[in-house]
């Protein structure tokens, strides 16, 4: 298995699909909220748990339900023919922080992001134990800040592994590629993903 990261002239770590980000957050903070939104909130159940915490303007349902996972392509069977799944959801929309999460540390990582990158959906997500998602590829890239993970946690794109570590790091995923996720431990694995939508200048 290729580990190895090359390291890229502003500093930062390229592996393949995965790239580390010039911006970084307090994981002890984020830890805290998240734990703290387990005991205040009800996260969405489909195959990954979630909490979505941006919305369109105005629009509290546009952050509920099955917006929760929005459209992807995948191949299901051995015929290997690409079928789409769920709804088109714009994400280009999706400009305001929803008022349960105000106040609370995952505002200061969205403002913080923000002000480098044109953010679509921001969604906290739970992959329980021993489950996986589907291989499939996304309409946009995501960042992913893992909140919470284990040895056995990974993130699986184009047939590159990478476990993210939980130091606060953000890393830039082209999930436009085909991909998938499985956690493998006997602990929850939480990211803050967040749908990328290109650069601020």
């Amino acid at each position: 298995m290729d580990n190895i990261f090359n390291k890229m002239s502003n500093g930062m770590y390229k592996k393949g699909n995965f790239t580390e980000l010039p911006v970084s957050f307090d994981i002890d903070k984020l830890q805290s909220a998240t734990n703290e939104l387990f005991s205040r909130m009800s996260w969405r159940q489909h195959i990954v748990k979630g909490l979505c915490m941006t919305q369109i303007p105005g629009d509290p349902s546009s952050a509920d339900g099955d917006k929760l996972r929005g459209v992807f392509y995948t191949k299901p069977d051995s015929t290997g023919k690409e079928v789409k799944r769920e709804k088109d959801i714009d994400e280009s929309q999706y400009t305001e922080f929803v008022e349960n999460f105000k106040g609370t540390y995952f505002e200061e990582v969205y403002n913080k992001l923000s002000e480098k990158y044109i953010l679509g959906r921001v969604r906290l997500l739970l992959i329980e134990p021993r489950t996986s998602l589907s291989w499939h590829r996304d309409p946009e890239p995501r960042i992913h800040i893992a909140v919470h993970t284990n040895p056995g946690a990974f993130l699986v794109i184009d047939e590159k592994l990478m476990n993210i570590p939980a130091d606060g790091s953000a890393w830039f995923t082209d999930t436009r590629n085909y991909h998938g996720a499985f956690n493998g431990g006997e602990e929850n694995r939480i990211h803050l993903v967040a749908t990328y939508l290109g650069e601020r200048r």
